[in-house]
């Protein structure tokens, strides 16, 4: 990262995303044209861009603070690799890639057939994602809730927010195991209340869900064994670079899902969740050099429950609909309240050296 960041100003690390912004929402104009020949049909696809960014920024805070806190384990170059082939990855390959892979699979098509029906029979194309919702939220919740426990469950964790829970979390974790026994406990009470086939589907997918966690951590633990016999690049580097990923991806499932409901149109859908994880990367890049999340101390703990509750908001949502705007505000809120909760522990940090060299000064 570069050394002059304590000079760089807060709204100079949203250059590019404000770039991006412009030119999308441009370009969103401009398919609403091509699209509708109205003015009011240009007006329209603008202003669901907009609001698809708003979406995917509210739903993206957390994601911001993990990578950050993710980030900072990384040597500079795989910062700079996740920072550049990351996002990436995360604006083309999960907000257009996947959507279409899903299609493709679902509907037992080829990916340019599946582009074809998105472009050409978007209500169709829908159909099929909404459709394979469920395995999605399954996959994708299982993932998140595993990375949210695997916070918490540390016995080396010492600060805590929450500290009755989180306590008692840290202390747990010497328990072989218990978080996986907890969430393999969650997923088949949630599949007792879907039919025999959903529930079929909803526990397969979980596990497959859990699995790509463990082999994430498998691997990131294979390469940290082996550091002594890796080139300093890629120390502590790839592992942690396929982890955001697949953090990323399970993240932005509810965006891409829940973008359906304001449109059906794949590119407008692209052009603004793109834009929205444009200002992720910002904020990601903010964190990490400005020291953020050091400077706040239970930013981080903020950030782990709003995944833990997103995770649980996903499970849900395989028996009923939970508007997205509820998933953001609520992980919003949760890095607001953890956010003024650092803020009060700070000042009185200050009180009590103030007090204390007060103290030392006239004794």
């Amino acid at each position: 990262m570069t050394n002059n960041s304590s000079q760089k100003s807060t709204l100079g690390y949203f250059r590019w995303a404000f770039i991006v912004t412009f030119l999308g929402l441009i370009l969103g104009a401009a398919l609403g044209w091509q699209t509708t020949g109205t003015i009011g049909g240009m007006a329209t696809v603008f202003f669901v861009c907009t609001v698809l960014a708003v979406l995917e920024i509210s739903l993206s805070f957390d994601n911001a603070i993990v990578n950050a806190n993710k980030l900072k384990e990384m040597t500079p170059a795989w910062q700079h690799r996740f920072l550049t082939w990351g996002i990436v990855i995360a604006v083309f390959g999960m907000r257009i890639v996947f959507p279409l892979a899903i299609v493709a699979i679902a509907a037992n098509i080829g990916p340019w057939e599946a582009l074809v029906l998105a472009a050409r029979e978007p209500a169709e194309y829908a159909r099929i994602m909404n459709d394979a919702h469920l395995p999605i939220a399954a996959f994708g919740g299982t993932f998140l809730m595993m990375v949210g426990l695997n916070y918490f469950f540390n016995h080396e964790k010492d600060v805590h927010w929450i500290a009755g829970l989180e306590k008692l979390m840290a202390r747990s974790a010497t328990i072989k195991g218990i978080e996986i026994a907890f969430v393999l406990a969650l997923v088949l009470i949630f599949s007792s209340f879907l039919g025999e086939e959903e529930a079929s589907t909803f526990v397969h997918c979980a596990i497959y869900g859990l699995l790509t966690f463990l082999a994430v951590e498998v691997i990131g633990g294979l390469l940290d064994a082996s550091q002594q016999t890796m080139s300093a690049a890629a120390k502590g580097g790839l592992g942690a670079f396929i982890y955001l990923e697949v953090l990323d991806a399970s993240f932005s499932f509810d965006g891409v899902i829940g973008a359906f409901a304001l449109t059906q149109n794949l590119f407008v859908i692209a052009i603004g969740l793109g834009i929205g994880a444009m200002y992720v990367r910002s904020m990601t890049i903010m964190l990490v050099e400005k020291g953020t999340l050091a400077e706040y101390r239970y930013l981080e703990h903020g950030a782990f429950y709003a995944i833990l509750i997103l995770s649980v908001i996903m499970y849900v949502q395989t028996m009923f609909h939970i508007p997205e705007v509820i998933t953001g505000l609520g992980g919003a809120a949760l890095i607001g309240i953890s956010l003024w909760s650092s803020i009060r522990y700070n000042k009185k940090e200050q009180a009590a050296e103030s007090a204390q060299a007060h103290k030392e000064l006239h004794a």
